[in-house]
């Protein structure tokens, strides 16, 4: 299919039966199709349900209307948060959301069809919050080992023997030059203070701006230094060779890597499944408010049409009048203020989209991730 002339939008409508049901299905195909192919036509076949009292149907039309918006935002949410979790692979997300392959059953299962989908609901939020906790943990994480040299973690850059270790009089200290001022930490870091070691400074680790660099003084010298040191914009970092922590963190860090990488497959798995059961749910919702509707305003005995349109981009206008041209006698009323070109105030017919024939919407730009 040419993906720009469709839209991603699809119109399920419905019309009484004329002689036969299948007469309806030609008249409307034929218009469709004689004005250059205004849409993609299909019928939508729903199975005879019973239909109870009017009085059941008034309510049941209202419930539906309440399922209908609660089942759309389960299926948005499934789909924009498979969109989340694919980060990188956002050109994946439309081939993980197939609902059922497009095989659609109905069943006027109104409770279950709430029940399940109340499930994936709140599946999902658990879901969702256990693995965006550790993706934001291990997020922290990486946070600390970027970043610039002042605040970043050092436990991936230094090395055992950069220090000197268990002595009582002798401390290594980490010091961040700016690349700027390094040949006057060169000429100055041995006279900063007394008592530091001669040439006891190395550089360990650089980035864009700075370097990192140890050296080696008595202990009681250390507030001298660091006093003098900021006065040439050299900054001693606050820390200390801790073998045991830094391996923790490297640890801690494997660890929420791997559960994240453990948890994906089998969330990825879930998203899809569910997202498929919940756009399921939805059609059965659309097809349920059909029937309603359709008796409702068709009357009984059941005697209706339901056909599902995929329309042009460009001629949606065309298409709504070829509709209203082919159904106007439907509903003289609905039809006149249609037609009427002035707005009667309080009758904001437009913004409800309200047709002589039924007329749902099942909008699926609402799934696309660009």
């Amino acid at each position: 299919q040419d993906t720009d002339k469709k839209m991603t939008e699809f119109w399920l409508i419905s019309a009484p039966g004329e002689k036969t049901c299948q007469q309806t299905w030609e008249k409307l195909h034929a218009a469709t199709t004689k004005h250059n192919n205004l849409s993609t036509n299909s019928k939508f076949n729903i199975p005879d349900l019973k239909v109870g009292t009017l009085d059941v149907l008034v309510g049941l039309s209202d419930e539906l209307a309440k399922l209908d918006s609660f089942v759309e935002g389960v299926v948005k949410k499934v789909a924009q948060y498979m969109g989340d979790v694919l980060e990188d692979s956002k050109d994946k997300v439309q081939e993980n959301l197939l609902a059922n392959g497009g095989k659609v059953l109905i069943a006027p299962l109104f409770p279950f069809i709430l029940q399940g989908v109340n499930q994936i609901d709140n599946d999902l939020k658990a879901r969702a919050s256990a693995y965006n906790n550790l993706k934001g943990n291990l997020q922290n994480l990486e946070r600390k080992n970027a970043g610039s040299l002042l605040t970043r973690s050092l436990a991936d850059i230094v090395k055992k023997e950069d220090f000197v270790l268990d002595s009582e009089y002798l401390v290594t200290l980490l010091v961040v030059v700016p690349k700027l001022n390094y040949n006057d930490w060169v000429k100055h870091y041995e006279t900063l203070a007394e008592m530091v070691v001669p040439r006891s400074s190395n550089v360990l680790f650089e980035d864009q701006d700075s370097y990192l660099c140890n050296v080696t003084l008595f202990r009681k010298a250390v507030d001298d230094f660091k006093h003098k040191a900021r006065e040439y914009k050299f900054m001693v970092r606050d820390f200390q060779y801790n073998e045991e922590e830094m391996k923790a963190d490297k640890e801690e860090m494997n660890r929420l890597s791997t559960d994240k990488k453990k948890q994906f497959g089998p969330l990825v798995r879930w998203l899809k499944v569910n997202f498929s059961e919940a756009f399921i749910a939805w059609i059965h919702v659309k097809a349920l408010r059909v029937f309603v509707e359709s008796v409702l305003r068709y009357g009984l005995p059941v005697n209706f049409q339901a056909m599902l349109l995929q329309p042009n981009k460009k001629t949606m206008k065309k298409l709504r009048e070829v509709l209203y041209d082919l159904y106007k006698h439907l509903d003289s009323s609905a039809a006149a203020i249609i037609d009427a070109t002035m707005d009667i105030p309080g009758l904001n017919l437009s913004q409800q989209e309200y047709y002589p024939y039924v007329y749902y919407k099942i909008d699926c730009n609402l799934l696309e991730f660009k």
